[in-house]
């Protein structure tokens, strides 16, 4: 598509970009909220994210399938409504206070974003020349991390405002006092979700009505780039490209270090004694410093450095910064652990378009992997979660954890992603 046309395209992928950030941003706010009102230990407070990044896993390789019927249009729209239909589960897991509902509707939110982002991720990389495929999704970037500062602002304005004192009336009050007080908490996440659900009908009834044009994926034998040896090669699965395996693997882990990043840093602050009231904000100061990290990118993908190269960087200013949080202490350490977004914002844009390349046929399939691999953001919170509980250790060093994601996302960076043959 030539650069006029694709303008209209890319601000339609830019505004779903922003709603499925703003609701996956959610999930830092909801931690803390449903710690209080569903009375959870840190460990099973983490099963938010579990919950919702799981559902990658089990939904993006039916999603492909879903695509290959709808096409990556009508594929967007149906995500759009699950996502409505999971935002709803929310009133009755209020009402009740079933923190297993509430995990329902969550994995229904995810199934919906899982359809939603195996479909407009490779729309973004094929939409225009696949050397600027990073700096397109840096824009996409932009707009879903905008989202995620505002979504913990906006929600916790919401639902977390009075929580300190929340906290402190649950310890002296009697177990039915206490009961109300947790049901009125509960009751506060209703009118957002619901909300939720009406903008995500209307997006996805606008997007029917719009010009976004539905594109086919490039055939294998058109990837020029390729050594001959390579082209020549008919690919029969999937697992026959290492470039997309070692990048599937680069996706779990980095998805793991930006949700360990997100979701947990309020915990963090809250283990250092900081009111919620202060703490529950700190998300916004992450997800900020990934809106820095893809403004740079953008300026700086492909004209001045290559995706490979931005990606090499940015692995190793993430092990530079987490060892700085590691050796500093107080709000200097928590400024270091959000600092972290300017270090995970080029991962995502970058290794996608060096995954999937030269899948050719494959690349529905080879998207729906990486989409998968979000449920990185599933096991690394929980894994957290239990070493920061572990008395030894504690929510700081927890972050070692950290390290070796960014020394492998190094490896892809520097070697892994120009392997195209085992």
């Amino acid at each position: 598509m030539d650069k006029r046309s694709n303008i209209g395209p890319v601000l339609i992928l830019g505004s779903l970009f922003f709603i499925f950030g703003f609701v996956t941003w959610l999930n830092s706010t909801l931690i803390p909220y449903l710690r209080i009102s569903c009375e959870l230990k840190p460990v099973e407070a983490m099963l938010v994210a579990f919950a919702f990044y799981i559902s990658y896993f089990v939904m993006s390789l039916p999603a492909s399938k879903i695509l290959e019927r709808t096409g990556f249009k009508k594929g967007m729209m149906l995500g759009l409504v699950v996502m409505a239909l999971g935002a709803l589960i929310f009133v009755p897991a209020a009402l009740s206070r079933i923190y297993a509902l509430f995990l329902l509707g969550l994995f229904i939110i995810g199934t919906g974003l899982a359809l939603l982002q195996t479909a407009s991720n490779p729309y973004v990389t094929i939409v225009g020349p696949i050397e600027s495929a990073a700096k397109r999704i840096s824009i996409m970037g932009i707009a879903n991390k905008i989202a995620g500062v505002l979504a913990p602002i906006i929600l916790g304005a919401v639902i977390l405002n009075d929580a300190d004192s929340v906290m402190e009336r649950v310890k002296t009050a009697s177990p039915e006092l206490k009961n109300k007080i947790l049901n009125e908490l509960a009751a506060k996440a209703i009118l957002p979700y619901c909300l939720m659900a009406l903008v995500l009908v209307g997006l996805a009834v606008m997007l029917y009505f719009s010009s976004l044009p539905e594109i086919e994926q490039e055939n294998e034998e058109d990837e020029k780039d390729i050594t001959s040896d390579i082209l020549k090669q008919e690919h029969t699965s999937i697992f026959q490209f290492p470039n997309l395996i070692l990048g599937a693997l680069g996706i779990f882990l980095y998805v793991g270090a930006e949700v360990v990043c997100g979701d947990t840093i309020i915990l963090y602050g809250q283990s250092m004694h900081i009111p919620l009231q202060d703490a529950r904000i700190f998300t916004s100061y992450t997800l900020a410093g990934m809106v820095i990290g893809y403004i740079i990118g953008i300026v700086m993908i492909p004209k001045i450095i290559t995706q490979a190269k931005a990606l090499s960087m940015t692995a190793l200013l993430g092990i530079l910064v987490t060892g700085l949080a590691l050796t500093s202490e107080g709000y200097e350490s928590i400024l270091f652990i959000a600092s972290l977004g300017i270090a995970n914002a080029l991962v995502w844009p970058a290794i996608w378009p060096l995954a999937i390349h030269g899948l050719g046929k494959f690349t529905k399939t080879g998207s729906a992997i990486l989409v998968m691999c979000i449920a990185g953001g599933a096991v690394m919170p929980l894994l957290y979660a239990q070493l920061a509980n572990t008395p030894s250790i504690g929510f700081k060093n927890a972050y070692w954890l950290l390290i070796p994601i960014y020394a492998y996302i190094f490896f892809y960076a520097v070697k892994g992603h120009k392997i195209f043959k085992w």
